[in-house]
């Protein structure tokens, strides 16, 4: 019992000793509104040169898709073993031998990815200064020092197109001292929260905050919209609500677009907007918004919809 409550003071002692090294920008904070992408989280690549127990990619990809949620700005979707999950779910209520009903899954609503995170994790590597100290659930209290390191390439992907729009390599590093949290090679799968005391789990969070943080960067030069999906009177009816973060009086351009493509290679060149007219937002659900024509006429089901 003795052991357990040292172990416990020490691990309380710890954190003000984490030092950074190299500290990014804070994240962004929460989006109050903005218009949101949807975006996915790939597997991560592992060229470390490491293969211990501890999931290294796996842990990034939970972590990085967590932190996304945070933001606000994204419509985060689940990681590809959710979705295949989810999509198996689907196929066993089509089977037949499930109750039917409104709580049995439907096909044909998986929201699709705009974006796509992906990358690689390229140097992984943690040090002790320590010399013993005592080791308890996988996290080891100890009175030297240690230092833990990680570095990542991430890549955002339009997944229309598969082109990588942007790309950032991302460092996180920590040093402690004194009474220190250290890291033991084991599998913290469903134990996050005692992963994140670690040393090496907060280099990894400080290399994800700078990693979304540079993605929250990139919202206002990617191609964000939407569709007209019914025209009644003056009234506009479009395929995009509060999860993609309209608000009521948004103004938005209506038109036809047009893919121009190298005629070589099918290679996706512009996007060609003839605009039409303009509406204003009157209302908005999770989904839809319910828009006035301001300006123009002719507007029709299936045009497309585009920030001003």
């Amino acid at each position: 019992m003795k052991k357990i409550a040292v172990i416990v003071l020490a691990a309380s002692l710890v954190t003000p000793s984490l030092v950074r090294a190299d500290a990014p920008a804070a994240p962004v904070d929460a989006a109050a509104g903005g218009l949101r992408f949807s975006i996915g989280v790939t597997k991560f690549e592992n060229h470390a040169n490491y293969s211990g127990n501890f999931a290294l990619a796996d842990t990034w990809g939970s972590m990085l898709t967590d932190s996304l949620q945070q933001t606000g700005h994204f419509i985060v979707l689940g990681e590809a073993d959710m979705r295949d999950a989810a999509m198996k779910e689907q196929d066993f209520a089509k089977s037949g031998r499930v109750a039917g009903g409104d709580k049995a899954p439907a096909t044909g609503f998986m929201t699709p990815a705009q974006l796509l995170i992906k990358g690689e994790i390229t140097n992984f590597q943690t040090t002790s200064g320590q010399h013993g100290g005592v080791a308890f659930g996988g996290i080891r209290v100890g009175g030297g020092g240690d230092e833990a390191e990680i570095n990542a390439v991430v890549y955002v992907v339009d997944s229309t197109t598969g082109q990588v729009v942007a790309s950032k390599k991302v460092l996180g590093k920590v040093k402690s001292s004194g009474l220190s949290v250290g890291f033991t090679d084991r599998n913290w799968s469903g134990d996050m929260g005692g992963f994140k005391k670690t040393n090496v789990g907060t280099a990894m969070e400080h290399a994800i905050d700078d990693a979304v943080a540079f993605i929250v960067t990139q919202i206002p030069s990617l191609h964000w919209s939407g569709n007209v999906v019914l025209v009644k009177g003056t009234q506009v009816y479009i395929n995009r609500g509060t999860r993609e973060g309209v608000a009521v009086g948004q103004v938005f351009k209506v038109g036809t677009s047009e893919i121009l493509r190298d005629p070589a290679t099918g290679e996706t060149l512009d996007v060609a907007f003839t605009e039409k007219g303009r509406i204003k937002v009157d209302s908005v659900k999770e989904k839809i918004a319910i828009c006035s024509v301001i300006a123009g006429d002719g507007l029709a089901n299936g045009m497309a919809v585009s920030p001003p």
